[in-house]
């Protein structure tokens, strides 16, 4: 990784009209049916999203005040944050969620299937291209497989179930070039943890990363689903 000369690894380089759009506007314009630029509103048409049994009691409880009868964008929970239930409570949660998942004749990964980010990618129902929200902070985690892909509340989710679309704001996108090759005993999680402890919790806020450089090209989807995971 080069540093610029103030020390940073990271340089901020100026967005200009005439620049090639970054992937996270191709996505965004293609499902808003409209030429978008970092900075513009839009409503665009959602692919996939998910919950996890952390999440989806309120979406299930929105949804039904909602009044839907069906949904307009392709859904699948998981059952992987407390599992085995833990709780009464718990398992009440559960059982809501396979329920739901009869009446509307959606996929669910059941106790003892796996996490949300290891076994959605596996089945397929993500592909590169796709726009997909989940009600999970770490849904970014499918950008490794070039889907534009963000974590959502489970209100926000349930709309797009309700409507098939929802609002974006174009992030503007922050490219991080890793150079070089990794020594002995140097993982993808060692690379991404020393790139979030430059760039600060905050320093990506309502921003799209991009990963390249010849240490991503030379890493396998493994390491980039811990990458984008973070």
């Amino acid at each position: 990784m080069r540093k610029s000369g103030d020390g940073s690894i990271f340089r901020t380089v100026p967005m200009f009209s005439k620049m090639p759009k970054t992937i996270a506007e191709k996505i965004l314009s293609k499902h808003a049916g409209k030429s978008l630029r970092a900075g513009d509103f839009a409503v665009c048409k959602v692919d996939f999203a998910f919950g996890q049994d952390g999440t989806s009691s309120i979406i299930i409880d929105r949804i039904k005040e909602l009044g839907v009868k069906k949904l307009k964008t392709r859904f699948c929970m998981v059952i992987d944050h407390s599992a085995p239930s833990p709780s009464v409570g718990v398992s009440r949660v559960h059982k809501n969620m396979r329920d739901f998942s009869k009446i509307f004749k959606t996929k669910i990964f059941d106790i003892g299937c796996g996490v949300c980010h290891q076994v959605i990618p596996e089945s397929g129902m993500v592909a590169p291209g796709d726009l997909v929200l989940g009600a999970d902070s770490h849904t970014c985690t499918y950008g490794a497989i070039g889907a534009f892909s963000t974590g959502v509340g489970s209100t926000d989710l349930a709309i797009a179930l309700a409507t098939g679309k929802n609002w974006f704001k174009v992030p503007a996108t922050i490219k991080i070039i890793v150079k070089g090759s990794l020594a002995k005993g140097v993982f993808a999680k060692d690379v991404i943890l020393h790139i979030i402890g430059k760039l600060k919790a905050d320093g990506a806020t309502y921003k799209a990363v991009e990963f390249s450089g010849p240490v991503i090209d030379n890493m396998g989807m493994d390491g980039r689903f811990t990458i984008c995971n973070m």
